[in-house]
């Protein structure tokens, strides 16, 4: 990976808005910085304004972990698309070849059965009804936590797709869509010949991994020195940056805009 603000990374930002792309973000830890509480996150005005000016051209879509009802309350503005559940679920319901979420029925059960010791070591459980998400940042005891989370899984493992995120585990059914399937799938339903995606976790990875070469790739942050990203920024501020670079090019170059 390099740096997105370098000649290189700039050229290619400036090639890809050429081919009318789809914007595709990330939510947490992209627009919106990581918080204690997901409750809690939010995406600046700035950031929002910005968002906004470019839905005007081309078609932003955001694509998230949370629900889409949950990151719906959290914007100011109305993107094209938002994809929830890791890829899982669209507006109005789950995503085409969704599996049933009475196949998270087993995890359920399980979690109800310990959950006074998952509270006792302040994991939280987040219910999106097409994925569950097992919080562990408020923990005293990370490790012990992140172990008996695993412990817990373990039995159910060959039925479920467990990842990880920052200081979560994210569960959801074993043949459930992931963000890769989403955004494959966004390009092809509003007709762009390419795409721009931005993220910033292990569920973003699919969509590094499969994107082609025409697609430009930005993982936010440089903790993972493996990720399969074209180019870096250095958190949410930096993305703030790359939207308005966005907007520059497209005001700037007539043959850009909508």
């Amino acid at each position: 990976m390099q740096h997105l603000f370098t000649p290189t990374g700039e050229a290619a930002l400036a090639a890809a808005l050429q081919r009318k792309p789809l914007l595709a973000f990330d939510f947490d830890g992209t627009l919106a910085p990581i918080v204690a509480r997901p409750e809690s996150a939010r995406i600046s005005r700035g950031v929002s304004a910005r968002l906004m000016a470019l839905n005007a051209h081309l078609p932003v879509a955001i694509v998230t972990g949370r629900t889409v009802a949950d990151v719906r309350a959290r914007l100011d503005f109305n993107p094209t698309y938002v994809i929830g559940n890791h890829g899982a679920e669209e507006e109005g319901g789950a995503a085409e070849g969704v599996p049933p979420a009475s196949e998270l029925a087993l995890l359920r059960e399980a979690l109800r059965g310990r959950s006074e010791a998952l509270e006792a070591l302040g994991v939280t459980v987040e219910d999106k009804r097409l994925s569950i998400a097992l919080h562990y940042r408020l923990s005293r005891q990370r490790e012990h936590a992140l172990a008996t989370i695993h412990e817990l899984l373990a039995p159910l493992a060959a039925e479920l797709h467990v990842f990880a995120g920052k200081m979560v585990v994210n569960v959801s059914p074993a043949n459930a869509p992931d963000k890769a399937d989403a955004v494959h799938a966004l390009v092809a339903r509003c007709g762009a010949s390419c795409a721009v995606f931005a993220g910033d976790d292990v569920n973003d990875e699919p969509v590094f991994e499969s994107a082609p070469a025409d697609w430009l790739t930005v993982r936010v942050g440089r903790d993972d020195p493996h990720s399969r990203a074209r180019y870096f920024l250095d958190g949410p501020n930096e993305v703030a940056l790359m939207l308005e670079h966005m907007l520059s090019l497209l005001l700037s170059e007539p043959r850009l805009r909508g």
